[in-house]
């Protein structure tokens, strides 16, 4: 009840958003059902059943990772402080955004599902014709255990993994164990002292009734023993406010992702030159080609998207080099920081940018078009990784709201954090514009032949 109330007095952004996961979850269930009613009208080929359910796999990703950005930027379900004290504290708030998530996607699964039934003539007897037919299974019963099951993939899946991302983390840092110090005490000095301090006779010694310490009083010959090196300086304020905090160290992914995207190039390239004669007929009426071919397009896939927080640092690094103003210091510092958060959804888009771009450049104007399933898929694939890039944008700019406000109060212009934005936009287009166009064309060629 209490995941109800705030969805239904959620902001209507929120609404919004929420609302796109359900769409996601409605095209992927209606894949899934499709699917099963391939295999129902098709039971003398289970294999090509099971490419079809494989192929389903990139759509439920994409949703799933939807709505798990979804998740991250909602609101009402954010810790804040007081809200511990009447019982919502993270574990329960993690909870709340699950079932939230869970009621969006089952929302979603049950429209496609009366979809399809609608289609199927269930409810009004009419069936409909032609090629979607065979995906329709309409001269048979619809096993709704089977149906039901692979509804329930989105909202299980999708649930599970926004209480993964959302799960309670201790933020205070390991306990150091304890030791033995001087002389057997239990416990660790706060600073290391050398021998000849032990032999000054109460030199450490600082009394509670008022009475001077043995440095004071004792003769300058015992105390020649030699003293603790001062204590290091504090550090001196940085005499620019405005400027933003150093960001952390670089993502650690860059050199794995250039692995990957290189490996699937090369697995492309030498499947795309076998000769053995296995051909895999894509569903949908996709090009052909050896099944190396498909794995990789999955590792290139893999590789843009471990590369992505690199690549968008390395953005960062470019706009503050040789000699930046404010201007490009800001903006190449806001990238700095933020390369996780928008890089991955960012590698991920340029992932499915190349593949789209790759079947372009394959369509032959002889032959038929694209399935409608097909065209379903792709259009699902591609607005999930586009709507999650844009709420992780949202989650980014949720998280730098403190700066901007700061940057406000100190009189810094609003044109100036437009300029900013638009700068960042500009760098990760200059960069990941070319790398699409690039890895669409290396991925096209093996096709080609």
């Amino acid at each position: 009840m209490l995941a109800l109330r705030l969805t239904r007095g959620a902001h209507p952004a929120v609404h919004l958003r929420r609302a796109l996961v359900a769409l996601a979850s409605a095209g992927t269930g209606f894949l899934l059902l499709c699917v099963l009613g391939y295999a129902m009208s098709h039971a003398e080929s289970p294999a090509s059943s099971v490419l079809r359910l494989a192929w389903c796999l990139t759509p439920l990703a994409a949703s799933v990772h939807l709505a798990t950005a979804v998740a991250r930027t909602d609101p009402s379900t954010r810790p804040r402080p007081g809200l511990s004290a009447v019982g919502l504290g993270p574990g329960r708030l993690m909870t709340i955004s699950a079932a939230t998530t869970a009621l969006s996607c089952t929302l979603g699964s049950l429209l496609a599902l009366l979809v399809f039934l609608q289609l199927r003539g269930d409810f009004t007897g009419g069936v409909v014709g032609g090629a979607a037919a065979a995906f329709l299974a309409a001269d048979q019963p619809l096993p709704f255990p089977a149906a039901l099951t692979l509804l329930a993939l989105v909202p299980a899946i999708a649930s599970t993994s926004v209480a993964l991302v959302l799960r309670p983390r201790d933020p205070r840092p390991g306990t150091p164990p304890r030791g033995y110090g001087r002389f057997g005490a239990y416990g660790r000095s706060v600073a290391q002292e050398t021998f000849g301090a032990y032999g000054r006779f109460g030199a450490r010694f600082r009394s509670s009734t008022g009475h001077r310490s043995a440095d004071a009083v004792l003769p300058a010959a015992v105390m020649s023993a030699p003293a603790e090196p001062p204590a290091s300086p504090a550090p001196e304020p940085d005499p620019d406010p405005t400027r933003p905090p150093a960001p952390r160290n670089a993502p650690a992914g860059l050199p794995w992702g250039i692995a990957v995207l290189a490996a699937g190039l090369a697995v492309e390239a030498y499947a795309g030159g076998a000769t053995d004669g296995s051909r895999l007929t894509l569903p949908g009426g996709l090009a052909t080609g050896a099944p190396g071919i498909l794995i990789g397009w999955v590792l290139t896939a893999l590789g843009l998207a471990l590369a992505g927080p690199g690549l968008t640092h390395l953005c960062g690094r470019l706009l503050q080099s040789a000699r930046p103003g404010a201007l490009r210091l800001l903006a190449g510092r806001v990238l700095m920081e933020e390369a996780t958060r928008i890089g991955r959804p960012l590698g991920v888009v340029c992932a499915v940018a190349s593949g789209v771009v790759a079947m372009a450049a394959l369509f032959d104007a002889d032959q038929p078009g694209f399935g409608p399933l097909t065209t379903l898929g792709t259009l699902l694939v591609a607005g999930c990784t586009v709507a999650t890039l844009l709420t992780s944008a949202v989650e980014a700019r949720q998280a730098r709201s403190d700066t901007t406000a700061a940057l406000l109060r100190l009189g810094a212009p609003a044109t100036m954090l437009r300029g900013a934005a638009a700068l960042r936009a500009g760098a990760l287009l200059a960069v990941f514009g070319p790398l699409t166009l690039v890895v669409a064309e290396l991925a096209a060629l093996p096709l080609a032949r």
